[in-house]
C-alpha cells in the first residue's frame, strides 16, 4: 500500500501545481484517484526488473522498425531476433523511439497512447524484450496528434480528451514565447460558435495538451502505469520544457513543469518496479541541468546535450578549447543522477546547448563545415519575426567525413571512433544510435522524397542486407560495428567508466582533449587522451605513466610517445 508520506507529498504537489484552483475537494479526488492507481499496480501490476546502473550500462537508441526485411513480419520481431543475435552483449538497455499509432514526425504525434503500431508489433513483442533487457520508452507529454481520438472529442466536448488540449484568447501574451520550430505558434479554430486559438509548439500536426486540467495529468499518470506494466523500465519525457504556457512568460521551464516532473518522481518512486525518468530539454545547458532538481528530486538522468555539437566542432576544427572550457564547468553527478551522453540520435545535432561556448563566427564556420558534408539546418522563430538555427541534420558519419584540414577526407574513420571512445568514457551513461553502429551516410533519397531533413538520419536497414554486410570483414558496416563495440566491451570491464566515478579535465593544449576518470573505489584511473588534428603529435608523460596500459591497444608507454592523428589511448593503471 501507499505509505501515509507519499500520499502527503503526492497532495501537497498537487497543491503547488494547482495553486490557482481553490477548490481543495476537487484536488482530493485527483489524489485519490492516484493513490488507487499507484496502489492497484503495486498489488497487481507486473514487478519488472530494476536497472542497476554501473560501468557495464549502455543504451542502443532505434525506431521499432529501424530494420525490416521486405515481408509482412513485424518490425519488432525482426529487430529482437538481430539484437539477441549483433547487440545484446554490448547494451543493457533498448530506447525504442515512439512506438505507438502516429500521424507524423516519425512517431512524436501521437494519436494512442494506449496502442502498439500494428505496422511495429503489439505489447506482447515490448514485454518479451524486457524479460532480459531494460526498455526507455518515450511518453510524449506535450502533444498529441491533431488526427487522433483525443482532438476529435476535444473538437466535439466527449471525453477523453474533453478539455485536454491548450487553447488561449488574443490576450494571451506570447511575446517573450521562446521558440523551438519555425511553424506558426497559435491557430484560430471555431469550437461551440466560439473562436479559440490552438497552441502547437513543434508543428501542425502536434497540438499541445492543456496541463492547468488535472485530467490531463491523471491520464499521463495512468499511461505511464501501463508502460510499466509491458516492462518498460525508463520514461523518456519528450519535449518536456514546455509543458507549462504562463502568459506574459517565455512558456519554457516554468516552475509548474518542474512540480510535475516532482509530482511524476514521487509516483515512480511508489511504484514497486521503481521505474526512473529521464527528461528531453535541449535548450542551453544551464537550463537543462536545472532538471536534476534539488536532492534528486526530479529527473534521474539528463541528456547531455552539450556533448555532440561541442565535441564534432572539436574535431573538424582541431581545437579543444570550447570542450575543455565546458568539460571543466560541467558539474559533477550525485549517485542516482546520470548524464546520459550521445553523438547522434533520431534529431539533429542541436546548437541552443552551445550558447555561451561557440559564438556567432564559430558556428557561422561550425555550418558552413557541416553543410559541405552534406548536412542541412533547422530552424528557429526568434523575437522580431528573425530566426536562428535550432539544429543540424546530418548522420555522424557524414559530420566528420571531412574537415578543413582533410580535404580528401583521409582520416575520417579515425575521427569517427575517436569521437565514440570520448563520449563513451565520459561521466554518464553512454547511449549509441542504431545506424552510428554501422557507420550509415545521409539517407539522401529519403530526405528527397520527404523534404524532411530529420529524415536524413533515419535510414532504415534491411536485416539480411545488413547482415550480409556484416557477414563481410571488409564492409564499412563490418568496420564501424567491430570499433564501436570493442569500445563498449572494454567499457564494461573497467571500474573506472562507472557513471558516477569522479571526472577531472586536464587542459594538455587546443590539440588534445584530456579528462582523467576515478573509480568510485579510487583503486582504477583511465586517463582519456585524445590528438584532435590531422598530424602526429608528440606527448611528455610523467614517469609514472610507464607503468600504465593503454586499453584501446598495444602501444607502449613511455615519457615520450607519439599520438596518431585523430587518436585515443584510455591509459589505466
Amino acid at each position: 500500500m501507499l505509505s501515509q508520506l507519499s500520499k502527503k507529498n503526492i497532495k501537497k504537489k498537487l497543491r503547488e501545481i494547482y495553486s490557482f484552483d481553490n477548490s481543495k475537494k476537487n484536488l482530493n479526488i485527483y489524489a485519490d484517484e492516484i493513490y488507487r492507481v499507484i496502489n492497484e499496480y503495486n498489488k497487481f501490476g507486473k514487478k519488472g526488473k530494476k536497472i542497476k546502473v554501473s560501468e557495464k550500462t549502455s543504451v542502443l537508441i532505434c525506431y521499432g522498425d529501424s530494420l525490416f526485411n521486405g515481408n509482412k513480419e513485424k518490425t519488432i520481431k525482426i529487430f529482437r531476433k538481430f539484437y539477441k543475435k549483433k547487440l545484446d552483449q554490448f547494451f543493457e538497455v533498448i530506447h525504442f523511439l515512439p512506438f505507438y499509432p502516429s500521424s507524423s514526425d516519425s512517431g512524436f504525434a501521437v494519436k494512442d497512447h494506449y496502442q502498439v503500431d500494428k505496422k511495429l508489433g503489439d505489447w506482447s513483442d515490448i514485454s518479451r524484450l524486457s524479460k532480459n533487457t531494460n526498455i526507455m520508452a518515450d511518453v510524449v507529454i506535450n502533444h498529441a496528434s491533431s488526427k487522433g481520438l483525443w482532438f476529435k472529442n476535444f473538437l466535439t466536448d466527449k471525453s477523453p480528451g474533453k478539455e485536454y488540449f491548450l487553447t488561449v484568447n488574443k490576450k494571451f501574451d506570447i511575446s517573450k514565447v521562446i521558440r523551438p520550430r519555425e511553424n506558426r505558434l497559435l491557430k484560430k479554430i471555431s469550437i461551440f460558435k466560439k473562436d479559440n486559438l490552438i497552441w502547437r509548439t513543434f508543428s501542425d500536426d502536434q497540438i499541445d495538451l492543456n496541463f492547468r486540467n488535472p485530467k490531463v495529468l491523471l491520464r499521463f499518470i495512468k499511461i505511464m502505469i501501463n508502460l510499466v506494466n509491458h516492462g518498460v523500465t525508463i520514461f523518456r519525457l519528450d519535449a518536456i520544457a514546455y509543458l507549462w504556457k504562463k502568459s506574459g512568460s517565455k512558456c519554457v521551464n516554468l516552475k509548474e513543469t518542474h512540480e510535475i516532473i516532482k509530482l511524476l518522481r514521487i509516483v515512480c518512486n511508489s511504484l514497486k518496479s521503481k521505474p526512473i525518468i529521464i527528461t528531453e530539454t535541449n535548450l542551453p545547458e544551464n537550463e537543462n541541468l536545472s532538471y536534476f532538481g534539488t536532492r534528486n528530486n526530479e529527473s534521474h538522468w539528463i541528456y547531455n546535450f552539450s556533448l555532440p555539437p561541442l565535441l564534432v566542432h572539436s574535431f573538424l576544427f582541431e581545437d579543444s578549447t570550447h570542450l575543455n572550457k565546458w568539460c571543466k564547468n560541467l558539474p559533477q553527478t550525485n549517485i542516482g543522477n546520470n548524464y546520459l551522453n550521445f553523438i547522434a540520435s533520431h534529431d539533429g545535432i542541436g546548437m541552443r546547448p552551445v550558447e555561451g561556448y561557440l559564438n556567432r563566427k564559430n558556428l557561422s564556420k561550425f555550418f558552413i563545415r557541416l553543410k559541405k558534408n552534406g548536412g542541412q539546418l533547422s530552424y528557429r522563430k526568434v523575437q522580431n519575426s528573425s530566426k536562428k538555427v535550432y539544429e543540424a541534420n546530418i548522420t555522424i558519419f557524414n559530420a566528420f567525413q571531412k574537415t578543413d584540414y582533410d580535404k580528401k577526407g583521409k582520416y575520417f574513420l579515425e575521427r569517427y571512433i575517436s569521437a565514440h571512445a570520448i563520449m563513451i568514457a565520459f561521466e554518464g551513461i553512454p547511449a549509441i544510435y542504431f545506424n552510428s553502429i554501422f557507420g550509415t551516410s545521409n539517407d539522401e533519397y529519403k530526405y528527397i522524397i520527404s523534404n524532411n531533413k530529420r529524415d536524413l538520419n533515419r535510414y532504415k536497414w534491411n536485416k539480411k542486407r545488413l547482415e550480409s554486410l556484416l557477414k563481410d570483414k571488409n564492409s564499412k558496416q563490418s568496420i564501424f560495428y567491430q570499433k564501436i563495440t570493442n569500445l563498449i566491451l572494454i567499457k564494461k570491464q573497467n571500474k573506472a567508466f562507472h557513471p558516477n566515478a569522479k571526472r577531472e579535465n586536464l587542459n594538455m593544449g587546443k590539440k588534445i582533449f584530456c579528462f582523467k576518470r576515478t573509480s568510485l573505489d579510487k583503486k582504477q584511473v583511465i586517463y582519456n587522451i585524445t590528438n584532435l588534428s590531422s598530424k602526429y603529435h608528440k606527448l611528455n608523460l610523467d614517469n609514472k605513466f610507464i607503468k600504465y596500459k593503454n586499453l584501446l591497444g598495444k602501444l607502449k608507454i613511455n615519457r615520450k610517445f607519439e599520438l596518431q592523428p585523430y587518436e585515443t589511448v584510455w591509459l589505466s593503471n
